[in-house]
C-alpha cells in the first residue's frame, strides 16, 4: 500500500496517529460540518426521539442531534477506537449523563434496540458496507413504524462529480426498496461545488 492509500484508508477506519490527524481533519473540515448540519436538519430531531448514528467518526453529528435530542437517547456505534475516543471527549458531559450512548463495534455486531429508534443515520459510510442490503434490512427491524433511515454520500475521490453522487444515490434506492422500505426519497445539496445526496428512506 502506498502513502496515498494509507492516507485514505484513515477515513475508512482511522487508527494510529494517522487516524487522530484523519479525525481531526474531519472535524474541522467545513464541508464536513456542513453536511452533517444539512443531515440533521433533514431528520427533524424531536426532543425525546431515539436516533442512532452509524460510523460517528469524531462525533460532530451526535453533538449536533444532542443539542435537539434533550429529552431523548443518542446512540452511535464506529468501528475505530480512535474515533470512538474523539467522539467520547466531545460529547462527555452527555454520556455522563446517560443521554448518550457511543460503541466500538462493526455494524453487523449492532445489537437489536430494546426499543425502536425513531432515526437512523449515516454519512459518507454506506459504500463501506459488505453487504448493504442485508445491514438496511437490519436497519429496517430496528425503526419506529413512522421513523426514517437516511444515507448521505458525497464522493471524495480524486475527480469526482456530481453524476458520481446521483449514480450512487440510484444505488442506495436500490438496496432500499430490496431491504423494504416502500417511501424513499432522496435530497441534494451542493458543497464545494460538488453534490451530495441523502436517500431517506421509509416504512410507510
Amino acid at each position: 500500500m502506498n502513502l496515498q492509500q494509507t492516507v485514505l484508508s484513515q477515513f475508512k477506519q482511522p487508527r494510529g496517529f494517522l487516524g487522530r490527524v484523519a479525525g481531526k481533519i474531519m472535524a474541522n473540515r467545513p464541508s464536513n460540518i456542513q453536511r452533517n448540519s444539512w443531515l440533521l436538519e433533514l431528520m427533524q430531531l424531536k426532543t425525546t426521539d431515539r436516533v442512532l448514528e452509524i460510523g460517528f467518526g469524531p462525533g460532530l453529528a451526535i453533538e449536533g442531534a444532542l443539542q435537539e435530542v434533550t429529552q431523548g437517547m443518542v446512540v452511535g456505534i464506529d468501528h475505530s477506537e480512535v474515533m470512538l475516543k474523539q467522539a467520547s471527549h466531545r460529547n462527555a458531559t452527555a454520556i455522563n449523563e446517560g443521554r448518550a450512548s457511543l460503541m466500538c463495534a462493526n455494524i453487523s455486531e449492532l445489537p437489536e434496540a430494546i426499543t425502536s429508534y425513531d432515526h437512523i443515520y449515516s454519512a459518507n459510510v454506506v459504500q463501506f458496507w459488505d453487504d448493504p442490503v442485508k445491514i438496511f434490512g437490519k436497519l429496517r427491524n430496528m425503526l419506529a413504524q413512522d421513523g426514517s433511515v437516511a444515507s448521505l454520500f458525497m464522493p471524495r475521490h480524486k475527480g469526482a462529480i456530481s453524476e458520481d453522487s446521483y449514480a450512487f444515490a440510484r444505488k442506495i434506492e436500490d438496496w432500499m426498496q430490496r431491504a423494504g422500505f416502500i417511501n424513499i426519497s432522496v435530497e441534494e445539496k451542493t458543497f464545494d461545488s460538488l453534490v451530495a445526496v441523502c436517500v431517506i428512506g421509509r416504512l410507510q
